[in-house]
């Protein structure tokens, strides 16, 4: 629960913004500047509290990839309806991949946390096999 808290915060500091500059509360009908800074908000605020809850020693949980498909869908969407507008969507485009290649480096955390776990919870297990 408290990971969904977390989690929740840059989504809704997003949605405040933008209510309060855009008047409207459907991201997807935002023009490509708009829908940017919205997106950029969202992301730049979703990895702010990944990296403070990675350094205050937590893992990244499960729930973090869930936000993380969500937030990436909406980027596809929006590129979608960019691309069948006939509109420019590089800069989206880029920001998606900078968001895969992030989401990658977020997953090799996790495995690499999963072995650190293995020996907290059993000290004399052994990684090469050998009894």
């Amino acid at each position: 629960m408290k990971k969904l808290i977390i989690h929740s915060i840059p989504i809704v500091i997003s949605f405040i913004w933008l209510v309060i500059e855009c008047n409207t509360i459907n991201p997807i009908t935002l023009k490509g500047p708009d829908f940017l800074k919205f997106y950029l908000i969202l992301i730049l605020g979703f990895y702010l509290f990944i990296f403070i809850v990675k350094l205050l020693g937590e893992k990244v949980s499960q729930t973090t990839f869930y936000f993380l498909m969500g937030i990436g869908a909406l980027g596809i969407i929006k590129w979608i309806r960019g691309i069948t507008l006939g509109k420019p969507v590089g800069f989206l485009t880029m920001i998606l991949i900078a968001e895969l290649i992030i989401t990658f480096l977020l997953m090799s955390w996790v495995a690499n946390d999963k072995p650190k776990q293995l020996k907290k919870a059993n000290p004399k297990h052994n990684d090469s096999g050998f009894i």
